[in-house]
């Protein structure tokens, strides 16, 4: 039987970047276990999109921690720039009624407060900065320039290979059955029938997240719903910016090397709870509805061809944000998932606090507010600035 100080569940970004937090502060013997391989659940799926653009003090500051870590990832962990491929061509957020116009306004006035430096754009100044977008029924928008997209297979290979050079065993292609309690504390994890100790387990597995506290007893409002994203072949590059509508629920962008990846949000989104339940299979309906979106804000991609279509899952909360933290119910035992669409944009930033969080550190940015009791005592923590 193998004993390690501590254990995490979930090879996405927010379990790796756990990892390699940890293990900079020398926290002792520490495994990462990944049902599939490092990357392979929701992070791998994901538009990937990075932004500042939050309409709450909270969620701002947080992302601007996050923001910071990103643009300086690449040199952190010793990984090619090129690879990560961090590429800051900005967002550019779009209002399609006077009431969201209004709305986008007042939130830049909390980014600027925070230092987040997004611009407000009169539909004028949006069409002769960016003279490809059709904007009929737009009312304005709001530019940011540091917000952008990093690859998120190479994000969290970086750190899963950082991890593994400061020694954090990570085994790929395991499966954890369950976790394993003993006189009301957190004992390890239950693999192939056996059992691995562990001081304290964080579990980071996304969707599947809920699943797992089952089996120690714990009810988490946590479930996977499907959404789906297209890429297109890639054409000469032509405009820079992720453009997304929250009220639509669209986002667009061309990546660097000239293709366009975007998605819309669900018509009817389905909550699913039990992991056997979880559906990956791409729609033709995604695709009318994207194709329509996509040619109608940006006409020239009428013509493109569509390489890829695929589906992952949000992990969705009531308040669309994440869970962290220490459950009480079972001490020893943490969690840190649903990101609602946002996991891989917070993933540094939520690395970071879990680590102290778990190795009781103050920590330096407040984030118990994201813990699992808020639903209970009714303590939602609100975010308007969701896509879809």
């Amino acid at each position: 039987m193998s004993t390690y100080d501590i254990i995490i569940v979930g090879g996405g970004i927010t379990g790796v970047a756990t990892a390699y937090e940890l293990a900079k502060k020398k926290a002792g013997r520490i495994l990462l276990l990944e049902k599939e391989f490092v990357s392979a659940g929701s992070t791998g799926s994901c538009a990937a999109g990075i932004r500042a653009q939050f309409g709450t003090e909270f969620n701002i500051g947080l992302m601007k921690r996050s923001l910071d870590k990103f643009e300086h990832l690449a040199r952190e962990l010793d990984y090619p720039e090129d690879k990560i491929e961090l590429w800051q061509g900005g967002y550019l957020v779009l209002a399609y009624s006077e009431k969201e116009w209004e709305n986008l306004k007042s939130r830049v006035e909390v980014q600027h407060r925070l230092g987040i430096m997004t611009e407000i754009l009169t539909v004028e100044e949006i069409i002769a900065r960016f003279p490809q977008l059709n904007l009929n029924g737009v009312y304005g928008g709001t530019f940011h320039q540091r917000d952008g997209h990093a690859d998120p297979l190479h994000t969290t290979f970086a750190y899963a290979r950082a991890a593994r050079r400061l020694g954090v065993e990570i085994r790929e292609w395991t499966r954890v059955e369950g976790l394993v309690q003993e006189r009301g504390k957190i004992r390890g994890v239950k693999v192939n029938g056996e059992l691995i100790e562990g001081e304290k387990v964080l579990v980071a597995c996304g969707a599947w997240s809920s699943h797992l506290m089952k089996t120690v007893g714990v009810e988490i409002p946590l479930w996977g719903e499907k959404h789906e994203i297209l890429i297109t072949e890639p054409l000469e590059r032509a405009f820079a910016p992720m453009v997304i509508s929250f009220s639509i629920g669209y986002y667009i962008q061309q990546r660097p090397h000239g293709s366009f990846i975007m998605g819309i949000g669900p018509e009817n989104p389905a909550h699913w709870h039990d992991p056997r339940d979880f559906d990956f299979s791409p729609t033709w309906r995604f695709l009318e509805r994207m194709s329509q979106a996509a040619t109608s804000v940006l006409p020239m991609l009428k013509s493109v061809n569509i390489v890829r279509q695929w589906a992952g899952l949000y992990e969705m909360t009531p308040d669309a944000h994440h869970i962290l933290g220490p459950i009480d119910e079972v001490p020893g035992l943490y969690i840190a998932a649903g990101g609602s669409g946002h996991g891989f944009m917070f993933g540094p930033v939520v690395g970071e606090l879990m680590a102290e969080w778990i190795l009781g550190e103050t920590l330096s940015y407040d984030i118990t507010r994201l813990n699992y009791q808020r639903f209970q005592k009714g303590e939602l923590v609100r975010e308007p600035a969701v896509v879809g």
